[in-house]
This record gives structure tokens, sequence and C-alpha cells, in this order.
């Protein structure tokens, strides 16, 4: 498969794997600001994490402005 995947892209194994590392690193590094914010956010506004589902049910039934 990486063999497959690294011709088709006439790119070395190593190149694919340290490109596809890269990649993943990003989009954990991205999802740990967006966790990060939302954490920051619920302080903010003294929410708890037990309110959260019934808060996001509330928002998408209209009852509360996001």
């Amino acid at each position: 498969m990486i063999n497959k995947q690294a011709k088709a892209e006439a790119r070395t194994k190593s190149g694919l794997i340290q490109e596809a590392v890269r990649s993943y690193l990003n989009r954990q590094s991205a999802w740990n600001d967006i966790f990060t914010y939302g954490q920051r956010q619920a302080k903010k506004l003294k929410i708890k994490a037990s309110q959260v589902e019934q808060l996001v049910d509330e928002v998408r039934q209209g009852r509360i402005n996001a």
C-alpha cells in the first residue's frame, strides 16, 4: 500500500511517511487548540461538562442563540 502510493506520487516511502506524520501532527495540534478554546470558553461562561449536552440540544432547537 505504501509502496503503491509512493510510486503514484513519485515520492520515496520515507517522504510519504514523513508527510503523513506531519499531517497527523498538524491535525492533532488543531484539535488541541479547539479543545483548549472550548475549555477557556466554558470556564469564562461558567459552564460545567455535565451541562454541555443539554446546552447543545437547546441551541439546536433554537431555544438559545449561539
